[in-house]
Parts: structure tokens; sequence; C-alpha cells
């Protein structure tokens, strides 16, 4: 996700603008279907980069703007399958626990700031980046699925049997940035349907 340079300019375009940074959401994701034994090492770097280092910058750079106001809320999009690895998503599913490690970390060393930290774990969200998954043939070999039923499989493999709407990660999101989730830190809260139940 960009340059540490680039986010940095970002930063600093916001303080200047507001004279403060109050909110972190990081959302940024990327996924690759692969068995361990023939992931390139290119491929699992950019995975860990985008999913998990960038986390980490864009933490680092917000919190003295957080930290100086004695107020800040950040929120790490991680997943179910960073509490429980999923086939062929190594890389994945390592930047997704390690979302979740980084999240109790950081909400440890910020407690007395009035900072919380927290992790969105979703299951099968309706998102183009899901549907990409379902459909990528790669994915669909592996895992022994024919590609034109792998949207119903999907559906079907999450007990309310529906996918997650993304107003509803969202919905979720904005309450733990509310002074009425103040008491929340440090968590790792699923939104999946049940999904991670199985």
């Amino acid at each position: 996700m960009g340059e540490p340079e680039t986010l940095e300019s970002t930063i600093r375009s916001i303080q200047k603008a507001y004279g403060k940074l109050d909110i972190i959401v990081n959302n940024a994701g990327t996924f690759s279907a692969a068995a361990l034994v023939s992931q390139d090492l290119e491929s699992w770097r950019n995975i860990l980069e985008v999913n998990l280092t960038a986390a980490m910058r864009a933490s680092k750079a917000a919190l003295p703007l957080m930290i100086e106001r004695k107020w800040g809320r950040i929120v790490n999009i991680s997943s179910i399958s960073g509490k429980s690895g999923e086939p062929y998503g190594a890389a994945y599913s390592a930047s997704k626990f390690g979302m979740i490690g980084m999240t109790q970390s950081l909400a440890l060393e910020v407690a007395r700031d009035g900072i919380t930290v927290n992790a969105v774990c979703p299951g099968w969200v309706d998102t183009d980046m899901a549907r990409d998954q379902l459909n990528d043939e790669e994915w669909c070999r592996l895992n022994n699925m024919e590609r034109q039923h792998s949207l119903e499989n999907a559906r079907l493999s999450v007990p309310q049997e529906r996918f997650i709407e993304p107003g509803e990660v969202a919905n979720l999101v904005a309450y733990l940035c509310s002074e009425s989730a103040r008491g929340i830190t440090g968590q790792a809260i699923n939104i999946c349907g049940g999904l991670s139940l199985h």
C-alpha cells in the first residue's frame, strides 16, 4: 500500500487541514490462492505488506496525533481466517492472524492514552474481492470445487445462508469508533453470520 513517504505526507496534510486525526480504519487487503508448497516469496511478501505492514505504518503515523489529544480509534479489518487458518491461503491467514496480534499488543500500549484498538473479523462479505476469490480458477481447483457452484457453496456454508453486506461491517466499525465503545479495546470481533462456528 503506497510508500511510507506518501503515507506520512497524507497524515501531515490531514493534520494541517484539520489539526487532528481521530480515527484510522486499516481496510487494505489482498488475497492470492496458493498451496504453500508452491507459494512464491514475492507473492507472500506482497500479501503481508498490503494486509499487515501497511496497517502498522498507518497506525504508527497517526498515533502521535492521537496520543497528543488523548483520544483515538484504530480499527483493523482482519478476518475469521485470522483466527482459523484458510487452506490455500496461508499468506492471507498469516497476515490476518498477525493483524489480530498487532491489535492486541497496540491496544495494551495505548490503553492509558484514551485510544482504543480493535479488529473486525468478517466472514464472506459481498464484495468484489470475495467474488473474485470465489470465481478464481486456481482457488476453485485447489478446493476441488466447480467454478459455477462456488458462490452458492460459499453462501450455503454460512449458517445464516447469506453473505454479510458491506454496510453491516461499516456499522460495526462506526460503533467501535464511537464514544459508546470506549470500553472495548484489544478485541477481535467476528461478523460472519455464524461461519466461524463451523
